[in-house]
């Protein structure tokens, strides 16, 4: 309550803050919503969104019924672990993440994600020693840093000047809910049925997917200075 009351009217311009910003005259293409939920960049940021969180969301559960199975006693403290060490990347490298992204363009730093989480899957597959699993969760943090400042960044360059942030969010929100929900279900019915490394395998290939999409399909959003 305190900080909101340092915060005066007049400081406030309502049209920047929803991401409009000042025209001559007004544009109603411009400011359209049909013509934001057309833009090509939208669309394929918000599939590359549902494959990410399809690939991501059931990786970690599954690696844990694994590290249960074969660690019992330390099992708790190893989940932890694998829950704490990507938190610290994210804390480390998020601003790096942020200073890189003005530099070198979005594109980069989204296929180094996708990467990440590709190579994060392959390697669950393949190395059996629970300890080293919580080293492969680097790669999560590496995955997250670069997701946690892309998301709103580049939500923020596809919907700059329609004053339809939000509902641009909105649409890149909806897709991750889709895919992570359809993440656990999928890759639960595929583990029951042929094991964890099959479903564990099989979410690594979609985020070589989503990697693919990013490369072939994926513009850059960046804006040039002006």
């Amino acid at each position: 309550m305190l900080a909101l009351a340092r915060i005066r009217e007049r400081e406030v311009n309502a049209a920047w803050c929803h991401g409009s910003v000042p025209r001559e005259a007004p544009g109603a293409m411009s400011t359209s919503i049909l013509a934001l939920v057309r833009q090509r960049a939208l669309l394929i940021f918000a599939g590359s969104i549902l494959l990410l969180q399809l690939a991501n969301g059931a990786m970690l559960p599954l690696m844990a019924g694994v590290v249960t199975t074969r660690s019992s006693q330390w099992a708790p403290v190893l989940i932890a672990a694998c829950i704490i060490v990507p938190q610290a990347i994210v804390a480390l490298m998020s601003p790096s993440v942020g200073r890189k992204a003005q530099q070198w363009g979005r594109r980069p730093l989204l296929l180094m994600g996708f990467a990440a989480l590709a190579i994060r899957g392959v390697m669950f597959a393949t190395v059996h020693d629970p300890y080293l699993l919580v080293a492969v969760q680097v790669f999560d943090g590496i995955t997250a840093a670069v997701f946690g400042v892309m998301v709103p960044l580049i939500v923020a360059d596809i919907a700059f000047g329609s004053g339809h942030f939000n509902l641009a969010q909105g649409i890149v929100g909806t897709a991750t809910g889709i895919g992570a929900s359809l993440s656990t279900v999928l890759a639960g019915y595929v583990s029951d049925k042929f094991g964890s490394t099959i479903a564990v395998t099989g979410l690594a290939g979609v985020a070589a997917v989503g990697l693919a999409l990013v490369w072939l399909a994926m513009p850059e959003t960046r804006r040039s200075a002006k």
